[in-house]
C-alpha cells in the first residue's frame, strides 16, 4: 500500500472509531444538562423561589439577553422575584429540549391574577452545569385567538 493510501486509510478508521466517542460526549452532556434544567424549572417555575434556584443553578456572571433586565445573577433576582410573588403568578410548564448545552423552557406564564399571561420560550446556554446565558421570547395571549391550537 502506498503512503498516502495507508495515512488516509488511517485517519478514517481513527474518525469511524472517535465517532461513537463525540456522540456519547454529547450526549452525556444533554443529559447532564437536562438534569440541571429540570431541577432549575422544578424550583424556579414550579415553587417559584427565584433567589435559590438562580443561587443555585445560575453562574454570578450570567449574560441576560432581556432589554429590561441586566446582566448577572443578583441583577435577574432583583427584576424576577417581585413578579413571581405575586398573588395568582403561575407558570405552567410545557415542554423542555436540551441539547448540548442549549435548553428552551416553554410554558404559559401569568404574572399576577389579571390577565390571560402569555406563551414564554426560554433559551438557557450551560456552561460547566450552571446556566450562564439566557434570551426569552414573550407572546402574549389573545382573549379570542382565531387559531383554535394557537401557543401550545
Amino acid at each position: 500500500m502506498k503512503p498516502v493510501r495507508t495515512i488516509a486509510a488511517f485517519l478514517a478508521m481513527a474518525m469511524l472509531l472517535a465517532a461513537p466517542a463525540a456522540a456519547k460526549s454529547t450526549r452525556s452532556l444533554t443529559e447532564r444538562n437536562r438534569a440541571v434544567i429540570t431541577a432549575f424549572a422544578r424550583l424556579f417555575y414550579g415553587e417559584r423561589d427565584v433567589r435559590a434556584a438562580f443561587k443555585r443553578y445560575v453562574a454570578s456572571d450570567y449574560i441576560q439577553h432581556n432589554a429590561n433586565i441586566l446582566d448577572g445573577r443578583e441583577a435577574a433576582i432583583a427584576a424576577l422575584e417581585p413578579m413571581f410573588r405575586q398573588e395568582g403568578s403561575r407558570f405552567e410548564i410545557k415542554r423542555i429540549v436540551v441539547d448540548g448545552d442549549m435548553a428552551v423552557i416553554h410554558l404559559h406564564g401569568r404574572a399576577g391574577a389579571q390577565g390571560n399571561g402569555g406563551t414564554v420560550a426560554d433559551i438557557y446556554r450551560l456552561k460547566h452545569g450552571k446556566i450562564v446565558e439566557h434570551w426569552d421570547i414573550l407572546q402574549p395571549i389573545a382573549e379570542k385567538p382565531l387559531n383554535p391550537h394557537a401557543y401550545f
